[in-house]
């Protein structure tokens, strides 16, 4: 199940982001974490699956009411058992009724790896 980032989460949340290539820096980690923390239009979630978090996810929402998958993450003990799929899955059901669904350049090759039913776009780089 996705649930959305509490700040008393943060550890766990890094834990998992800091799994990503891009995000391996902690200064890098740390900007993501506060973006998360402190835009309104940035939503992290967490897939909790028993009592362990295995998996996040970032969406930044935007103006022009596209929802821009930005990171996924997912343990390595957890991996190659469909949770990446599971949690996009999840986000699509919570945005595509009100928002275009895209990913970044960083998500792109895994989300249309990892779900074949949706046609994602990528997203405009350039845009904040």
């Amino acid at each position: 199940m996705l649930i959305r980032y509490k700040s008393n989460q943060e550890k766990i949340a890094m834990g998992l982001l800091s799994f990503m290539p891009e995000e391996k820096d902690v200064k890098v980690l740390q900007e993501t974490m506060s973006s998360y923390k402190n835009k309104e239009n940035w939503h992290l979630y967490l897939l909790k699956e028993s009592d362990d978090f295995v998996g996040a996810i970032g969406v930044r929402l935007t103006d022009d009411m596209t929802a821009v998958i930005q990171h996924i993450s997912v343990n390595p003990s957890f991996r190659k058992k469909g949770k990446a799929r599971k949690m996009i899955q999840e986000i699509s059901l919570m945005y595509k009724k009100d928002y275009k669904l895209c990913s970044n350049e960083d998500t792109f090759e895994l989300i249309n790896k990892c779900n074949n039913m949706i046609n994602y776009e990528l997203a405009d780089k350039t845009r904040p």
